[in-house]
């Protein structure tokens, strides 16, 4: 057996349950739209917290299930579900920032109680400010611990572009990182 076939073969075995599991839902299986959700959760709380300020985040993943679940008719290729909701996700996040034009700063009281979710935002904020590519792999990775097969499944993207990204994410991240530190 060629080493590509077992790598492809539970991609493609996901991509068919989750085809599945999105035409059952299209015919209005509740319980079916519950195990996306379940699957998918992570990977679209991931996306919106790369973009959109943290406190916003739950009520937005919620949103964009109710969109996703509102518009199941208009997916063509249910084996792209996953990718599917990916763009629904980044769509709902650059709707939330054409709405609401200010940023959520943190505030000085809430940053001298504790240092470490101070500095866990801080970086987080650098994350959000790096080009999108990078941004949302290493949002899942580092924040919600996907693998890299898991992120490629999940948002269309090849396995070798997410290693790519998280790489050179991960580089200018650093950077980035550094640099703030020596000023």
């Amino acid at each position: 057996m060629e080493q590509g076939r077992s790598v492809t073969f539970p991609l493609a075995l996901a991509q068919s349950d989750n085809a599945f599991l999105a035409n059952a839902a299209r015919k209005g299986d509740r319980p079916a739209f519950g195990l996306l959700y379940s699957r998918f959760a992570r990977m679209v709380h991931g996306i919106l917290l790369a973009r959109v300020p943290r406190s916003e985040v739950d009520d937005l993943v919620q949103d964009v299930f109710l969109l996703a679940l509102r518009r199941l008719d208009t997916l063509r290729d249910p084996c792209a579900f996953g990718p599917w909701l990916a763009m629904i996700a980044r769509n709902r996040a650059t709707d939330y920032h054409r709405r609401s034009r200010e940023t959520t700063e943190l505030s000085e009281d809430c940053a001298a109680q504790d240092p470490r979710p101070a500095e866990a935002l801080a970086v987080l904020s650098t994350i959000q400010k790096l080009p999108e590519a990078y941004r949302e792999t290493l949002v899942l990775r580092l924040v919600e611990g996907m693998s890299g097969p898991e992120i490629a499944e999940r948002t269309g993207l090849t396995p070798a572009s997410v290693r790519v990204n998280l790489h050179r994410g991960m580089k200018l991240l650093r950077e980035k990182l550094e640099g703030r530190e020596a000023s």
